[in-house]
């Protein structure tokens, strides 16, 4: 009898890891193989096999990886330091990754621009690869990396591991599943037509589940917080979090035809469905690629100067200031359309009034150095960093300007813009998230240091001078675009075809290639460095600012 007890206690006492997992996903790719079996169209279809193979991939790893385990054991996250960094390097590497196939295929899509033979029908052209390479450098690229730094971020400053245990891991792997889900319903042609909300209903409806869970992460890691006080950069992380879910969930409002097919239709029409686009367009921009990166500003800026914050008084009023005139910019997208006028000057005057607390944070990033700005001739990652606020700084005065009605009637629909969104996008979100993965992997592997400082001084020159080529040749032809569009005759007449235009802009969209495979290039010495620091290898080199080599380790 008590053997028999014995018996009993020892099969009660082991439980099986990763079969709950197992079996939600292999029950979601089953759902997924009937979606492809009633489909009600065949791009519907296309892209539920996808799903289908993608989760069926899944189920077989997690099966994989069922294992039996101790019950009664203290359940722990697996690292080894006190707080849940499993996710985090996994995010780092995502980051890495994603960050690499969207420049690639920026450079892919500059190239067709160029030389438009390299569009090839009907899925790698230039219509389908462009809000491909748009969603993964925003989405993907910077999308992990705000995920990865913010988790990192609120538990070291909240003394407090992540809220929900697995949780956190779900909304890794949801947000991958909406990467692939949205890459490869672009070049399927699935898209609903709007700019940075290209998905289908179905893929919203997965990310808004995801996001949720994200917000519930993060919260609940700053409400069961043991420090007191809420550190700046969660501020920023939190308002990113929650405007971007009302975002989404307002602009992708939606009636699907069929709940078996891709189609579906607007909430909105007309010039109201255009003011909720570029209210969300603009604000994606505010609180995705300006909030969220300005909390990894906060954290890693004054962490790798070792200076604390130049003025915290400023940093609240920075934020408050931001987040109150961000929402209300984004008809300056829409100016000399059939948006009313009042509406128009609306974006406009809000615009130019938001120059004023982004150049006070510009200003705080900058001024955290004081004391410290010898550090530049000797830390590469601290060059990174603040050159990517400069970068800021430079866009935050651009945009407001190219707002203004008189200055926008030549800029708007020319190469100008997207000078000036990739000043921003590869100058401010790119250098501040490449200092961000440098600064954290040598700490969530346990590494002395990075394998090269030199590798990383390679990435900041090569990374900085694309960026110049790219937006200093997008400036030159955007201007003389909008000069050619507007040009007129003694007789009233355009003097140029657009053709002429286009065919105006072929050097300097060859220069703009180039810009963009000098970004890209550094972005693979990152990746290689990211790769020996985590095997454990330092390279032996010369320290920075130093004539002698030091060690090498295995």
């Amino acid at each position: 009898m008590k053997a028999a007890l014995r018996h009993i206690d020892f099969q009660r006492g082991f439980q099986m890891k990763h079969a709950t997992e197992a079996i939600v996903v292999g029950l979601a790719a089953f759902a997924a193989l009937l979606a492809v079996a009633f489909a009600q169209d065949e791009l519907f279809q296309a892209h539920m096999t996808i799903l289908t193979l993608v989760l069926g991939v899944s189920t077989i790893v997690l099966m994989r990886r069922v294992k039996f385990g101790n019950a009664y054991a203290v359940p722990g996250n697996g690292d080894s330091s006190k707080y849940m960094d499993g996710v985090i390097r996994y995010g780092v590497i995502a980051t890495a990754f994603w960050g690499i196939a969207g420049f690639l295929i920026g450079v892919i899509a500059a190239s067709q621009l160029a030389w438009p033979h390299l569009n090839f029908e009907p899925w790698f052209n230039f219509s389908r690869l462009r809000p491909l390479h748009t969603s993964a450098v925003i989405f993907a690229f910077g999308g992990n990396a705000l995920i990865a730094t913010s988790l990192y971020v609120v538990q070291r400053t909240s003394r407090a591991t992540l809220f929900g245990g697995n949780l956190a891991w779900f909304v890794f792997w949801g947000y991958q599943l909406f990467i692939v889900m949205a890459a490869t319903g672009y070049l399927l042609g699935i898209t609903q037509g709007k700019e940075y909300a290209e998905p289908e209903w179905y893929v919203d409806l997965w990310l808004t589940i995801v996001w949720v869970a994200y917000l519930i992460v993060f919260l609940g890691t700053i409400v069961k917080r043991k420090e007191p006080h809420i550190y700046v950069a969660n501020w920023f992380f939190l308002s990113f979090i929650v405007t971007i879910a009302m975002l989404h969930v307002v602009n992708n409002l939606a009636i699907p035809v069929s709940f078996l097919g891709t189609k579906s239709y607007s909430a909105f029409s007309g010039v109201q469905d255009a003011l909720t686009q570029w209210w969300y367009g603009h604000n994606a921009v505010g609180f995705f690629l300006t909030a969220g990166f300005l909390g990894m500003m906060y954290y890693f800026i004054p962490k790798q100067a070792e200076r604390p914050v130049y003025s915290y008084r400023l940093s609240i009023v920075h934020f408050w200031g931001l987040i109150f005139l961000y929402i209300w910019a984004g008809p300056h997208h829409l100016h000399y359309t059939a948006l009313p006028d009042w509406a128009q000057t609306l974006g406009m005057v809000f615009s130019i009034m938001l120059w004023m607390p982004s150049w006070g944070g510009m200003i705080n990033g900058l001024m955290t150095l004081s004391g410290a700005w010898d550090k530049l001739r000797t830390d590469p990652i601290l060059r990174m960093l603040v050159i990517s606020v400069a970068f800021y700084g430079m866009s935050t005065f651009e945009g407001p300007m190219m707002s203004i009605k008189a200055v926008n009637s030549l800029s708007h629909y020319t190469d100008w813009t997207i000078g000036h969104v990739h000043s921003g996008a590869l100058g401010w979100n790119g250098m501040i998230s490449f200092g961000a993965l440098y600064y954290l992997v040598p700490k969530l592997w346990n590494r002395e240091r990075l394998y090269s400082l030199r590798l990383v001084n390679w990435h900041f020159w090569l990374a900085t001078l694309g960026i110049v080529v790219y937006a200093a040749v997008m400036w030159v032809s955007g201007i003389m675009q909008g000069l050619m569009w507007r040009e007129y005759d003694a007789d009233g007449y355009l003097v140029y075809s657009f053709v002429e235009s286009s065919q105006a802009m072929h050097p300097y969209y060859i220069l703009r290639t180039v810009g963009g495979l000098l970004y890209l290039a550094g972005a693979l010495i990152m990746a290689y460095n990211i790769y020996m620091t985590i095997r454990g290898k330092i390279r032996k080199e010369a320290s920075m600012g130093a004539e002698a080599p030091v060690a090498a380790t295995a």
